[in-house]
């Protein structure tokens, strides 16, 4: 049972108009060139992204697996790794953002270097999602961060997940969509793209976002997915204790010395013969 509390006739009719608008002019080219980062930096930035192609190489056979277990589609597999140009833009806007940030910390903030997105059909949705972030805890996955919009109005909706590899302590992001959900955020990216587009006038600026709210309240709600929590992520096995050191022998107790037993004492002599 999937439901759709605010859906209108209006809305439909938007969401089904935009599928036939093409590529915004100027869009695509929007963040084009790579920001220029000092060579400390940039070193740090491809030692990150080698980091992420490991963590991709061991994390990608689980997410094959999730998406049997959980009989999900895994949709964009082939483009699971952002690019190089992409993770370089997101850490100059952040660093841009807050004076002072060092690239350690802009780089602990990018969670989707290596990204999956897992799809069911809106009656599969909710046991797909329930089934799928069991699965990736139990390959020792942490849960960092859940973003369930499923219960906004006229705003994506989705679910968005972080997850920390323990093997490697690197972070990737699993997306849990529907048919629907997904085909509306590509339909209102485009909306954003233009939206974002210097020069746009407000009026068209204003007419852009009413459809896009119109495509997001258009996309049917599963049963239960505005419920869908976090799992909660077994905690670490316990490191063991170090066995106690053996207990010292005890130190070898000498043989008592013998002592020589005493000579026996001569009787004392008597008073000589015919001493009187």
């Amino acid at each position: 049972m999937i439901t759709n509390r605010t859906a209108t006739p209006l809305a439909a009719a938007v969401a089904l108009a935009v599928l036939g608008v093409g590529p915004v002019p100027g869009a695509a080219a929007e963040g084009a060139d790579d920001p220029v980062l000092d060579a400390t930096d940039a070193k740090k930035v491809d030692e990150f992204l080698e980091r992420a192609k490991e963590t991709e190489q061991a994390v990608s056979p689980e997410l094959k697996a999730v998406a049997l277990i959980s009989r999900a589609t895994l949709v964009g597999f082939d483009d699971r790794l952002s690019s190089a140009g992409s993770v370089r833009r997101k850490v100059a806007a952040l660093m841009k953002r807050t004076p002072g940030q060092t690239v350690e910390a802009a780089l602990a903030k990018i969670e989707d270097s290596v990204h999956y997105t897992l799809q069911w059909p809106d009656g599969r949705y909710t046991d797909g999602v329930k089934a799928a972030s069991a699965a990736l805890v139990g390959w020792d996955n942490d849960s960092v961060r859940w973003s369930n919009t499923w219960g906004r109005k006229n705003s994506r909706k989705a679910i968005d997940s972080a997850w920390r590899d323990r093997r490697s302590g690197h972070t990737f992001a699993v997306r849990f969509h529907t048919p629907s959900s997904r085909w509306a955020q590509e339909a209102a990216r485009k909306l954003q793209g233009e939206r974002r587009r210097p020069g746009t006038q407000p009026d068209r600026v204003k007419e852009l976002r009413r459809q896009q709210e119109a495509i997001f309240t258009s996309v049917p709600v599963p049963e239960g997915a505005e419920r869908l929590a976090a799992p909660a992520s077994p905690p670490p096995a316990a490191t063991p204790a170090p066995a106690a050191p053996p207990a010292p022998e005890p130190a070898p107790v000498p043989a008592p010395v013998p002592v020589p037993a005493p000579t026996p004492s001569e009787p004392a002599a008597g008073p000589a013969p015919g001493s009187a």
